[in-house]
């Protein structure tokens, strides 16, 4: 009988005292007055906005991040802690009073590079000293200047060439050819080279100057 009222009362004190926790935070609550916060994050070596900064109250689950030109905007309570955080930046906290007057507080935050020296780090492929020399020995350097008179020689360059795509201005010359053909297509046929008198004039000519020879 003594047990089960030892049991009885020590639920009841228990069950009092997750009320009045409950009860004291509510209140507490209830007597933080809300603020819009809202401001821009700016870097400080220059006026350039940052933007994907988190904006956050810890172990409250609010938070926000700024946007395109570093603005953000979120609620808080009075007493609150905003931390600033970005991977590169110094980590800001900023402090809510506790009791403000406007319902509202801009901010213009800077946020600072966070610089990490290191120590200098000597990278060696080889794990002694005496074996990266004998590889560097053992190298077999070409020279360069044997590589350049290699792709400069007549052959290469000929070779190149009749690779290489049309220019701009032998495309428009083909394109405007075209179009006279076309033209010369609609009042009638193609004159016939063969009868063309100029034509045979012009062949006799480069005959008689050797062309055909020093095509071949």
């Amino acid at each position: 009988m003594n047990n089960s009222i030892l049991l009885r009362s020590a639920f009841l004190f228990l069950l009092g005292f997750i009320f009045s926790v409950h009860l004291a935070t509510a209140q507490d609550q209830q007597e933080r007055k809300v603020i819009q916060l809202s401001g821009i994050i700016l870097n400080a070596d220059s006026t350039d906005a940052v933007a994907g900064v988190n904006v956050y109250v810890p172990k409250k689950g609010r938070g926000t991040s700024s946007g395109r030109f570093g603005y953000f905007s979120m609620p808080v309570l009075e007493g609150d802690s905003v931390v600033f955080s970005f991977i590169g930046l110094k980590r800001q906290t900023f402090k809510v009073p506790e009791t403000v007057e406007n319902d509202r507080i801009s901010l213009i935050l800077t946020m600072e590079v966070d610089e990490i020296a290191l120590a200098e780090i000597e990278v060696m492929p080889y794990p002694t000293e005496e074996e990266f020399k004998q590889a560097v020995i053992a190298m077999n350097v070409v020279d360069p200047m044997s590589i350049s008179r290699a792709n400069m020689s007549p052959e290469m360059l000929l070779r190149w060439a009749e690779s290489m795509p049309a220019s701009g201005g032998e495309n428009f010359r083909y394109f405007q050819q075209g179009q006279v053909l076309q033209n010369q297509d609609l009042y009638g046929p193609r004159p016939l080279r063969l009868l063309d008198p100029f034509a045979w004039s012009q062949f006799i000519r480069s005959i008689k100057r050797g062309d055909l020879k020093k095509r071949d």
